[in-house]
């Protein structure tokens, strides 16, 4: 009956990983199997306890770092939202200085203004979209 303890355990840690994500969890779900395990084989109380308890602490110590690099490491960057304009051309539909302007990406129409004083962009021009900074585009040459 021990054993089922430990598989409800188990099962109660790993749902608990689904929601945090930190692979600790997940490492003590583990734990619980090796105790489960334990209680399979007919140990003592004492003995499953202590097997969760090395089992849990090898998988954090070393496997969980190993898990967490592989998962960071193989997630590429992604941009989303603003971010994705970052490094694109639009073209100007209302002549762009360092204070105001209008440009148009695709089919959205952003303000936008030019990244140094003194620079300027006439209407029809192509600039490179450099930052977003709230909603308005700093653009410099496309050839940048």
């Amino acid at each position: 009956m021990a054993w089922l303890l430990w598989l409800i355990g188990a099962g109660l840690l790993a749902v608990g990983e689904v929601l945090t994500l930190d692979l600790v969890l997940l490492m003590l779900a583990g734990g619980a199997l090796g105790g489960m395990t334990v209680a399979l084989l007919g140990g003592a109380a004492i003995l499953q306890i202590v097997t969760f308890i090395v089992i849990s602490g090898v998988l954090l110590a070393l496997v969980r770092p190993i898990a967490t690099k592989h998962l960071t490491e193989g997630t590429p960057l992604q941009l989303d939202g603003v971010d994705t304009l970052i490094g694109k051309t639009a073209k100007v539909t209302e002549a762009v200085d360092s204070s105001t302007g209008r440009i148009r990406v695709g089919a959205d129409e952003w303000t936008a203004r030019s990244q140094h004083s003194g620079e300027a962009y006439a209407v029809g021009d192509t600039v490179r979209i450099l930052q977003v900074d709230g909603a308005t585009a700093v653009v410099g040459d496309a050839l940048e």
